[in-house]
Parts: structure tokens; C-alpha cells; sequence
């Protein structure tokens, strides 16, 4: 488990960063807008690593968020949107590309990872 210190100071690459370390093969993005429960975000309303959180929530509230490999990654997403105002979506790496999970947004982010893993490894 990792916690990670949401406040408006801290860029989205920092962010997706420390994601990053707990769940190598998966990614977080952010969007403009959210999205409906099984369904994609646009990709034209992503925003870019470059931004920090407070340029980009509604809610300005600072804390940890937890992130564990038994959390499933419709509930991360509604967490990062009820408690500070981000609309994220995860993605998991397929080969050379980064697939949204939206199809899978009931398994946990360990399944998730594990899933890209051995497609990165071809299994």
C-alpha cells in the first residue's frame, strides 16, 4: 500500500510518478471532464503531465489518498473524484500500447498489473 499527499502544489507527473513505482505496468491519466461508469474518457480533453492539481480540481481539499493492489480501479477513480476533484482514468500497458480499462474497471489494480505484466512479457 502507498499513501500519496494530494495537494494543489503537486504536479500531475508527480503524481502519476509515485503511481507509477507501486504499479509499473499500469498509468494514470487526467481529464477535463469525468466519465460514465464502462465508458472511455475523449482523448481531446486530456490534460497534460506539465499542470499541477490545483490548476486543474474543483475541489481543493489537500490529503493521502491510498492506493493498495486490493483496490479496484472504479473505486481509485471515484476517489480521486469524490475527495479532491480529479478525474482520472488508469490505464494498463498491452504490448506498446496503453489500453483504458474501462471494460475492466472491477478488477483490482494487482490484476490489472499483473494482466499488462504478462503482456509485456508476451505470456
Amino acid at each position: 500500500m502507498t499513501e500519496i499527499l494530494i495537494t494543489d502544489d503537486l504536479s500531475i507527473e508527480q503524481l502519476q510518478d509515485k503511481f507509477n513505482q507501486h504499479f509499473p505496468y499500469l498509468k494514470i491519466e487526467f481529464f477535463k471532464s469525468g466519465h460514465s461508469e464502462g465508458e472511455g474518457s475523449p482523448k481531446d480533453n486530456i490534460i497534460t503531465s506539465n499542470h499541477i492539481l490545483g490548476d486543474i480540481r474543483f475541489n481543493h481539499a489537500s490529503g493521502e489518498i491510498s492506493i493498495h493492489g486490493n483496490q479496484k480501479v472504479s473505486t481509485l477513480e471515484e476517489a480521486f473524484k469524490e475527495k479532491y476533484g480529479l478525474n482520472v482514468q488508469v490505464f494498463r500497458k498491452s504490448g506498446k500500447v496503453w489500453l483504458e480499462t474501462t471494460n475492466t474497471d472491477e478488477w483490482t489494480l494487482s490484476e490489472q498489473n499483473k494482466m499488462g505484466e504478462e503482456m509485456e512479457m508476451g505470456v
